[in-house]
């Protein structure tokens, strides 16, 4: 069974398939309908909540998918619902200025944009208009064209946040501390319909249990692990839950290191960075969503082994490394030898990833990142280039330039990089470095893009590089979409 606070009532489910979402629970057992169902894949954002977690004694509350969240989850933690937020007939904040601004039409989505601004109120008082769209960018509308609602958000952020669960929020987080001093056993375990979902507290337990059941399904963030039930409508037997490991959220920063753990949330890693590694921080921005970086985690995104995923090809080029597991053992391996082939990793049986590892020696002051898609938010790359070229006197001296979307893995470009190294940052070299890349990639033709134009689009990343290193502040980068 698990624990959690459903708003402020202590709720204990058991006896569920732990594959059901939270939206499913939500909708059926819970009787809660507000939140609403739109695309079951992350995208729309109608399905939004709130999941509550005590940190030091406080409360931090972000935003989820719950389409997209397994019930498994909620652990120790308070969910929150738009039918939690108004008091009586009084409505909150959120919803009252969406309301005097005439923010909803059909009304479909505005559950989950009403508990998105909710969310905002509380990460950014006093949020800048890209901030807002950065926080509702996850949440689609069809009938507004979106001006009342960013009005409306607007408005919300210049008031005070005096809300009964601001007020509350020391009761809440002891209420959940309670619940969490509560369990006596290392593993907690939710089971229905033949189904497990197996939630160890600590390394040794889960190293344990995956080397005992190693064809189970790790669950850490589930944003695309949940699209298998959702899309694909296949069960998941067995599930093993990371959340619950302390070991495995931890950021550190040395002046010789950067090591992220497992469970690290993408937003977490991209405040943890941005003052180290900027252009990765920016380029988590661009990672789907608000929701889902609250959820998601950079470990999972290797794991899952895309070769278009965002994570990788930043970190094939800062030179990272990983430490796996498997039981009692521990291994380092370079993040170059970890993928094999199409969705295919070095990972043994039972084995999982501990941490990342980025050495602060190979960041180069010039590090950059980009992504090409279809859509600038919220949408998977068609090329995806990453750029750590460090160069003295104007001589490269070393070059780590990694791609996604150009093979059936990540993969660093390595014919262009030994075009690189050792010779002038000049329009010579890039011309050189750009026919080199026709030697590294023969990329496949798909919906996103031809192999042509991946090629193209690859050579027109390295040209940006160069442009940016070349005529340093003359280069006019598009970042925000507004003032």
């Amino acid at each position: 069974m698990i624990t959690f606070l459903h708003n402020r009532k202590r709720t204990i489910v058991r006896d569920i398939d732990p594959g059901t979402t939270v939206l499913n629970w939500l909708r059926g057992p819970a009787g809660c309908p507000g939140t609403k169902e739109g695309c079951a894949s992350g995208d729309c954002g109608a399905c939004t909540v709130v999941v509550g977690e005590a940190q030091q004694g406080k409360m931090v509350w972000k935003t989820a998918n719950s389409c997209l969240m397994l019930v498994s989850q909620l652990q120790g933690r308070q969910l929150i619902t738009v039918e939690d937020l108004a008091q009586g007939r009084q409505l909150h904040p959120a919803q009252q200025t969406l309301a005097d601004h005439h923010g909803s039409q059909c009304g479909f989505c505005t559950p989950g944009i009403v508990m998105s601004m909710f969310a905002l109120q509380k990460n950014a008082p006093g949020a800048d208009r890209h901030t807002i769209d950065q926080h509702l960018g996850g949440n689609l509308c069809r009938c507004t064209g979106y001006r009342p609602i960013i009005e409306a958000a607007q408005a919300l952020c210049q008031l005070p946040d005096n809300d009964q669960f601001q007020a509350d929020s020391a009761a809440i987080a002891q209420q959940l501390a309670q619940i969490t001093g509560e369990e006596q056993s290392t593993t907690t375990e939710l089971a229905g319909d033949g189904h497990r979902c197996l939630l160890p507290k600590d390394i040794t337990s889960l190293a344990r249990l995956y080397q005992q059941y190693p064809q189970a399904h790790l669950l850490a963030g589930g944003t695309d692990l949940a699209l298998q039930i959702t899309q694909f409508y296949r069960p998941l037997p067995l599930l093993i839950s990371l959340n619950y490991v302390k070991e495995l959220s931890t950021i550190t920063v040395t002046d010789a290191m950067i090591t992220l753990g497992a469970t690290a949330r993408l937003a977490d890693i991209g405040r943890e960075l941005q003052g180290h590694i900027p252009a990765f921080s920016e380029m988590l921005t661009r990672f789907a969503s608000c929701q889902v970086r609250n959820q998601a985690t950079l470990a999972g995104n290797l794991a899952n082994a895309s070769p278009i995923g965002d994570g990788a090809p930043m970190l094939l080029a800062l030179g990272a490394s990983l430490t796996l597991q498997c039981g009692e053992q521990q291994r380092e391996l370079s993040l170059d030898d970890f993928f094999l082939d199409y969705r295919k990793t070095a990972l043994a049986p039972g084995e999982f990833i501990r941490a990342i590892h980025i050495p602060r020696v190979t960041v180069s002051p010039s590090f950059q990142a980009w992504k090409v898609s279809k859509r600038r938010e919220d949408d998977i790359s068609t090329v995806f280039g990453a750029f750590n070229l460090h160069h003295k006197q104007g001589v490269i001296t070393t070059a780590r330039v990694a791609f996604g979307g150009m093979a059936a893995v990540p993969a660093r470009a390595l014919a262009c990089e030994a075009a690189l190294c050792g010779k002038p940052l000049s329009e010579a070299t890039l011309t050189v470095a750009c026919k080199a890349l026709d030697a590294d990639f023969s990329p496949l033709s798909d919906f996103r893009g031809t192999s042509g134009y991946r090629l193209q689009v690859a050579k027109n990343l390295l040209r940006r590089y160069f442009m940016s290193q070349l005529q340093g502040s003359d280069l006019v980068e598009v970042s925000q979409y507004v003032g």
